[in-house]
């Protein structure tokens, strides 16, 4: 491969890019990747960028772990795919197995493997509604779900996810999310959680009735949204308010699972159990795979043999490389390494708050951080055209960052959790220059 990627230029590359691939598929960064390890990727031409991306929250143990790698190697030596459905193979029994006992709540629990962050989430909602024969699905403001047309109907932002998409899934709702950063002027964090749970009991008198909703689906922290982070106390009387009306409970873990948060699963930090989570991204390091898993009664309402599965889900490859995340995560510590990042993140964060005036707000939950970019701190008028800025300079000088937001105006933090001290230094002083450009 790596003679066969060289023998192209990057700017070779780049034009049959834009020949050939959807222009709608976007590129953060247009250097071509030749090999990646840890925290690092190196394009073709040698350049080496930290990686504060991680593939959108996928490699939380760092590309090409070699306990990964061996893994994958070890399975493809008995088979690529005998399809679950037609033969079972062990790796996808252990993997549900592991992820039933590590999922919270003590209750019997099974799960089922799938492709994508978007299939689980549909899967979890098919579920629900089987479950409770009832049909309306709630989601909340700046949430994300997914690109297909069920999760698009779920999901908040417009552009690009749902422009000139339509007609969405009928019976899809977004209910009020606490956002303490724009909270109304003068109002303290408790009475501002009383107000949004207010507007949520009001959603379901002027919206949707509670005895229609099969499921609320709710992202622990808000991922594309921003890193939006709610309290203990909103999450609690959304659960306590899904108990009183039957209505079944899904933590969206795809981003925030997995160790991110300083918890194996970012729901665990509010103490609130859920009926099921869906689980993606880093729980294969790379690999397509995720999964439905929580209450074994909710799931085995779905009753019908061949009403849940499909042609590739669960890989055998996917599957033995997600136990070896599941081991790697716990040898190395990585649910306290991510606190230890988040923490050093956060204090670099602040000191930026207090040399850059347009850095409006750092927040985090473990290494699941973000700071977002206002033009005016009195008025918080968000900054997108700044927050570009410095996601292209971090680009352009080794350090691949995304941004995030309903504005554009977040820029996220999701480097491997196995990054080195010294990689994170380099890149947290990266996109200190960048903010430093942008004045």
């Amino acid at each position: 491969m790596k003679e066969t990627v060289e023998r192209v230029s990057t700017k070779e590359w780049q034009d049959k890019r834009d020949r050939y691939v959807a222009s709608a598929v976007s590129n953060g960064n247009r250097h071509i990747a030749l090999k990646a390890s840890g925290a690092v990727i190196t394009d073709i031409d040698g350049k080496r960028f930290i990686d504060f991306a991680g593939a959108i929250g996928v490699q939380n143990v760092g590309h090409c772990h070699p306990k990964v790698i061996e893994a994958a190697k070890n399975e493809l030596d008995h088979y690529i795919h005998p399809g679950f459905n037609v033969i079972m193979y062990p790796s996808y029994i252990e993997l549900c197995e592991r992820l039933c006992k590590i999922a919270p709540g003590n209750f019997a629990k099974k799960a089922l493997l799938l492709n994508s962050g978007a299939e689980a989430v549909e899967n979890a909602v098919k579920i629900a509604r089987r479950y409770t024969g009832r049909q309306a699905v709630v989601t909340f403001d700046r949430a994300f779900h997914g690109r297909t047309n069920l999760t698009m109907s779920m999901t908040s932002k417009v552009v690009p996810y749902k422009f000139g998409f339509g007609p969405f899934s009928s019976e899809t709702y977004q209910a009020p999310y606490p956002y303490y950063y724009r909270k109304p002027e003068g109002l303290s964090d408790e009475a501002y959680d009383q107000k949004i749970m207010d507007e949520f009991g009001y959603f379901f008198l002027n919206t949707v009735a509670p005895e229609s909703v099969a499921c609320i689906v709710m992202e622990p922290v808000q991922g594309e949204g921003g890193f939006i982070i709610p309290s203990k106390r909103f999450v609690t009387y959304v659960r306590d308010f899904c108990k009183k009306h039957g209505i079944v409970f899904i933590a969206d873990e795809i981003q925030a699972g997995f160790a991110r948060t300083g918890k194996l699963f970012a729901i665990e930090n509010f103490d609130v159990v859920p009926d099921l989570m869906t689980v993606s991204k880093s729980l294969a390091a790379g690999f397509p795979l995720s999964g439905v898993v929580g209450r074994a009664d909710i799931i085995d309402a779905c009753d019908i043999k061949g009403s849940l599965g499909g042609t590739y889900c669960g890989s055998p490859v996917a599957c033995a490389a997600a136990l070896a995340v599941l081991d790697i995560i716990e040898e190395e510590h990585l649910v306290d390494q991510a606190e230890k990042i988040g923490s050093i993140f956060e204090k670099k964060a602040l000191e930026w708050k207090n040399v850059f005036p347009f850095v409006g707000d750092v927040r985090r939950l473990g290494a699941m951080a973000a700071i977002e970019l206002v033009k005016d701190r009195s008025t918080k008028e968000p900054d997108k055209e700044r927050t570009g800025k410095v996601v292209a300079y971090a680009n352009e000088h080794g350090l691949l960052l995304l941004n995030a937001g309903i504005r554009g105006n977040c820029i996220r933090f999701l480097s491997p959790l196995t990054i080195s001290d010294n990689e994170l230094q380099e890149g947290l002083d990266i996109i200190e220059k960048g903010l430093g450009a942008a004045q």
